[in-house]
C-alpha cells in the first residue's frame, strides 16, 4: 500500500452541508454547559465561569448583529481578545456574521509582536475585536500606527445581549470563507491560510471520527485558540458535538502544569491535546505527591501533535502517570497543519506506534526497521479519514512506494482554498500536480505540506521539513534527530529548547546547535564544557557527525514559534548576529 485513502464512514457527514453556527443553533435552547473557563488570575486554586448553549448562542448573535452595523459579510475582522470565554463568543459571533474572522491574539501577548502585526497589515481587518481591559494595550497598538487602522475596535464583552433580538444569520455559502488561520511562521513569514465554511465543519466532522468522539466528550485543555491545534479541538469540535469544553490559559498551565491533568481528572470521556513539549514538561514539573492522588482514568484521548513526537516522551509520561490510571493506548500522536485546517492523521485506539529505523538508511531516503542499538525510534501519525495521502518526489511529481521519504501530499475536502492574497504561493502549495500515483488520485489540486515523511504498514511517519533537512557529505541529517540526541546527551540540557541548523561555507555545510539549560539543574553540574562535551560525542556517536560549534545558553534564548514550534531559522539569525557570543 504507497498512499492513503479513506472511505466516509456512515455515521459522518463529510459534505459540509451547513455551517459551524447550523450546530450551534441546534443546542440554542439548552442549558447545559457549553464553554467554562477555568481563571486562575484572582485564585490560585482557579474560578470556572460557564456559558451555556443558550447564552453562548445569545451572546454570538448580539455580537453577530454589532458587527453587521459596521461590516458587511466577507469583511475581515479581527479577533485580539485574551483567551477566556470572550474569545469562543467572538469566533461564533463573526461565523454568524458571515465575516472572515481572522483568529490572533491580545496585544498584551506581546513576544510575538511582530507576528501579530504582520497579520493585520495582511488582512486590514475592517473591526477588531477586544475586551474592556484589553483595550488599553489595543489602543497602543493603534497609537504607534504599527498596522491599518480599523473602522472600529469593539468590546466583545461590553455588547448587549438583548442585541441578538430579531438577528437572523448571514447566509453563507459553504465553499464562502469563514476564517484566516494564520500559519506559525516556522519557516517563513505568517500567511494567512483560507479556510472555508466547508473546510471547518469537515475537519471538525474529521477529528471527531478520528478519535470516536461524540456529545458526551469534555475537552479540555489549554492550547490557545488562534492556534489551529486549540481552535478545532476546544472550540469546533465541541460546537459540532454539542459537546462540553473546559480551558484555562497557556499561561496558567506554564505556572502549574498539574491544573491540566486536574482540568482532565475532574470529567470522564475526557480529550485533550498539546504539542510534544507539554508531556515532558507536565511529567518534570509535576510532584509525586500530585502524581499518586490525581485519577486519570477518565481520559481517553491526549492527541499529541504540533511538533516532532518523541517516543521517550511518551514512555516518560505513561511511567509517570500511568499508576493514575492513565490507558498508555489514551495517547493519540497525530499530524496536521493549518493549510488543511488542522487534522491529517491520527493514532487510532490502539495507542502509539513506534519504529526502529536504520539512521543510515533514513539519511539515504529510506524508512527501514532496525533493531540496531543505535536506530533511530520514529513514532507514527496514524491515518486519515476522508482524505487522501501519498508521499512523493516532489522533483517529478511522481507517489513513492513504501518505505521510500519524500514530501507528503493531502488531498481532501479539509484543505484550505489557499493563502490570502498571495496567488503565487498558493499555487506552488496548493496546487501539487500528480504525475503518476494510485487510480483513485487525482491528477491535480494536492496540497504540498512542505513535510517529509514515508508510509510503513499503512501507516504515516513524519521525518521532518524539507526546508530544515541538513546535507553534509550527500547524507541527510533532519535537524529534530539532531536535537533529540541532544536532549538525551546531558541531564543540564533543556529538553524540546534545542536548534539545529546548518551553516554554509563555500560548497560545505556546517552543523550548530544552540540548546538552553535547565535551571533545575544546579550551577556546577550544568558545566558548559562539560555539557559540550557530551553532547559532541552523543552527536558523533549517533550521527556520525562533527558539530561545528554548541553553544549552551539561558532559558528563553533559544527562539519558537507562537506556536510553540523550534524557530531554527530565527535562532540561526540569533547566532550570526553574535546574540550567543562571538562567532567561532
Amino acid at each position: 500500500m504507497n498512499h492513503i485513502e479513506f472511505a466516509v464512514p456512515a455515521q459522518h457527514d463529510f459534505t459540509g452541508s451547513m455551517p459551524l453556527t447550523g450546530f450551534l443553533h441546534r443546542n440554542a435552547s439548552s442549558d447545559r454547559p457549553a464553554f467554562t473557563f477555568v481563571d486562575y488570575n484572582e485564585d490560585r486554586a482557579g474560578i470556572a465561569h460557564t456559558l451555556t448553549w443558550r447564552e453562548l448562542d445569545q451572546r454570538a448573535r448580539a455580537l453577530a448583529a454589532q458587527l453587521r452595523q459596521t461590516t458587511a459579510p466577507g469583511a475581515r475582522v479581527a479577533i485580539l481578545t485574551p483567551h477566556d470565554l470572550n474569545y469562543v463568543v467572538a469566533f461564533l459571533g463573526c461565523l454568524y456574521a458571515g465575516v472572515i474572522g481572522v483568529p490572533l491574539f491580545a496585544p498584551e501577548v506581546s513576544l510575538h509582536g511582530s507576528r501579530l502585526v504582520g497579520a493585520l497589515a495582511d488582512c486590514d481587518p475592517e473591526v477588531w475585536l477586544a475586551t474592556e481591559n484589553a483595550l488599553p494595550q489595543v489602543r497602543k497598538l493603534l497609537d504607534g500606527e504599527l498596522a491599518p487602522s480599523p473602522k472600529q475596535v469593539l468590546a466583545v464583552d461590553k455588547v448587549d445581549p438583548l442585541a441578538a433580538a430579531g438577528f437572523r444569520p448571514a447566509l453563507v455559502s459553504m465553499d464562502d470563507p469563514a476564517y484566516l488561520q494564520y500559519t506559525s511562521g516556522s519557516t517563513r513569514a505568517p500567511s494567512g491560510a483560507v479556510i472555508t465554511h466547508r473546510n471547518l465543519v469537515v475537519n471538525s466532522a474529521q477529528i471527531a471520527a478520528a478519535y470516536g468522539m461524540d456529545a458526551s466528550y469534555t475537552c479540555s485543555g489549554w492550547i490557545p485558540f488562534f492556534h489551529d491545534m486549540g481552535l478545532m479541538s476546544m472550540l469546533a469540535v465541541p460546537v459540532l458535538l454539542g459537546a462540553h469544553s473546559v480551558f484555562c490559559t497557556p499561561f496558567a498551565f506554564l505556572q502549574r502544569p498539574e491544573r491540566w491533568l486536574r482540568q482532565l481528572a475532574a470529567h470522564q470521556n475526557t480529550l485533550t491535546a498539546a504539542p510534544n513539549f507539554a508531556y515532558d514538561y507536565t511529567a518534570a514539573r509535576t510532584s509525586d505527591e500530585f502524581k499518586s492522588t490525581v485519577d486519570l482514568s477518565g481520559v481517553k484521548i491526549m492527541i499529541n501533535g504540533s511538533e516532532p513526537v518523541r517516543a521517550k516522551t511518551i514512555e516518560r509520561f505513561n511511567a509517570a502517570f500511568g499508576p493514575a490510571g492513565l490507558a498508555p493506548e489514551a495517547h493519540r500522536p497525530s499530524y496536521g497543519l493549518a493549510e488543511a485546517t488542522v487534522y491529517v492523521t491520527a493514532t487510532g485506539p490502539a495507542g502509539p506506534t513506534v519504529l526502529s529505523v536504520d539512521r543510515a538508511e533514513l539519511s539515504a531516503g529510506r524508512l527501514t526497521p532496525s533493531t540496531s542499538d543505535t536506530a533511530l525510534e520514529l513514532v507514527g501519525a496514524g491515518t486519515g479519514i476522508a482524505l487522501q495521502v501519498l508521499v512523493v518526489d516532489p522533483a517529478t511529481g511522481a507517489a513513492l512506494p513504501e518505505g521510500a521519504v519524500g514530501e507528503v501530499w493531502v488531498h481532501g475536502p479539509n484543505v484550505a482554498d489557499g493563502y490570502w492574497q498571495k496567488p503565487e504561493e498558493s499555487a506552488q502549495d496548493f496546487d501539487g500536480h500528480l504525475t503518476s500515483g494510485p487510480d483513485s488520485a487525482p491528477e491535480r489540486g494536492w496540497l504540498r505540506t512542505g513535510d517529509l515523511g514515508a508510509l510503513h504498514d499503512g501507516e504515516l511517519f513524519i521525518t521532518g521539513r524539507a526546508k530544515d533537512l541538513i546535507i553534509i557529505d550527500g547524507k541527510n541529517h533532519y535537524p529534530q534527530d539532531i536535537e533529540g540526541t541532544v536532549h538525551e546527551a546531558h541531564p543540564a540540557v533543556r529538553r524540546d529548547y534545542v536548534a539545529a541548523f546548518a551553516l554554509t561555507e563555500g560548497a560545505e555545510e556546517r552543523v550548530v546547535v544552540i540548546a538552553e539549560y535547565s535551571r533545575h539543574v544546579p550551577e556546577p553540574e550544568r558545566d558548559p564544557a562539560a555539557v559540550a562535551l557530551a553532547v559532541r560525542q552523543a552527536v558523533s556517536a549517533h550521527h556520525d557527525l562533527r558539530l561545528a560549534d554548541f553553544r549552551l545558553v539561558p532559558p528563553g534564548k533559544v527562539r519558537r514559534t507562537s506556536s510553540g514550534k523550534i524557530a531554527r531559522g530565527a535562532t540561526r539569525d540569533q547566532y550570526l548576529s553574535g546574540a550567543y557570543g562571538e562567532l567561532l
